[in-house]
């Protein structure tokens, strides 16, 4: 879910992490992943260098760099982050001290803002909103509380929806529907584990909740990560595009990039099936 986004010369990172699954499918990341997950690192590294903003939506591994050595890329940032102490699971709470105090990064950075729930104006009036904690997927989820964030400028709004799967909460699809943003980019749901970690009534519930925001807002949503994870992911996006307004897209393809489903393909690699066979255009 790393994600660039400029607004008038104003630069804004959200959630500049990458990882893999240690284990899927009872298989380790494969080489490739492992070099795809290198080239993104450095990719990130590079954008951070010259960041303005920087917003991490929850402390989830995936979603910043939790290392030391990366520490002090956050020197003289404005940091915009979910607040470490309210509205967060016991695993997040630990996650946020290692990186907020351990790694000095608090001290490092210029500012450090509890974003829970804040509407900000920083440079040349560029507005940064974001949402009240919701849950990370199903309201009463063990995996606790992201938040939201949107960047808005020249009259048009980005929305970042970090892994609200889906969404599934009835709460987070009110809230962005107030804000009716005109491009959202968002945690669909976990489809591929339906039944197994997740109940298959809450996959379904993350399900319609795309399809509502897709029948009510216009522009694009982006609808990828958890989504993307499962090989029937094509086939969803199809359905929610017949139902919606909304164009609903991979991120590979709004990008402009080959679509590359690493994860959900860990199989297929580690039989020496080399690269990919649908790693052409997006879906």
């Amino acid at each position: 879910m790393a994600t660039i986004v400029e607004a008038d010369g104003v630069k804004v990172f959200i959630d500049p992490g990458v990882s893999y699954a240690p284990r899927r499918y009872g298989l380790p990341p494969h080489p490739l992943e492992l070099q795809r997950l290198d080239e993104i690192r450095e990719r990130i590294v590079d954008e951070l260098r010259d960041a303005d903003y920087v917003i991490i939506t929850h402390y989830h591994y995936d979603h910043y760099l939790r290392e030391p050595e990366y520490a002090d890329l956050f020197r003289g940032k404005v940091l915009i982050v979910k607040h470490p102490l309210r509205d967060i699971n016991l695993s997040q709470k630990i996650r946020a001290h290692r990186f907020l105090k351990k790694n000095r990064v608090a001290d490092l950075a210029k500012q450090v803002i509890y974003a829970d729930a804040r509407t900000l104006t920083v440079d040349n009036g560029v507005q940064v909103r974001v949402s009240p904690p919701v849950p990370h997927g199903a309201p009463g989820s063990k995996l606790g509380y992201v938040v939201m964030a949107a960047v808005s400028c020249c009259g048009e709004t980005f929305l970042h929806a970090s892994d609200v799967q889906g969404p599934m909460c009835e709460k987070t699809i009110d809230w962005i529907l107030a804000l009716r943003p005109d491009v959202v980019y968002i945690s669909g749901p976990p489809t591929y584990f339906a039944g197994y970690k997740v109940p298959r009534e809450d996959v379904e519930k993350g399900l319609n909740g795309l399809a509502l925001l897709a029948s009510r807002l216009q522009g694009t949503i982006i609808a990828d990560h958890h989504f993307a994870r499962d090989l029937a992911y094509p086939d969803y996006l199809r359905s929610v595009n017949e139902a919606g307004v909304a164009r609903v897209v991979s991120a590979a393809e709004y990008m402009g990039v080959s679509y590359e489903p690493l994860e959900a393909l860990r199989k297929q690699l580690w039989r020496g099936q080399g690269r990919p066979a649908n790693s052409g255009r997006a879906p």
